[in-house]
């Protein structure tokens, strides 16, 4: 299983499903990373945390965390 955290600065993957459950998951599609859809690793901070991906034509900061529960191929 290959997670978002896990995705090279400069890369692209494909949503395979999202984990976690309740709130945070509620949060995370609501960003617009949902199953099917295309994310780009733009950067990440200096300490690692947070990660800026672009998604769905917007960039978007997430964190470490956060980008732990996204499954992608």
């Amino acid at each position: 299983m290959k997670t978002l955290r896990e995705v090279k600065i400069g890369a692209a993957a494909k949503v395979v499903k999202l984990h976690g459950e309740g709130a945070i998951k509620r949060r995370i599609m609501d960003m617009g990373i949902t199953k099917g859809v295309i994310v780009r690793v733009k950067r990440v901070a200096p300490l690692g945390d947070p990660i800026e991906i672009t998604v769905r034509g917007y960039e978007l900061s997430l964190r470490k965390d956060d980008a732990q529960m996204v499954e992608v191929e």
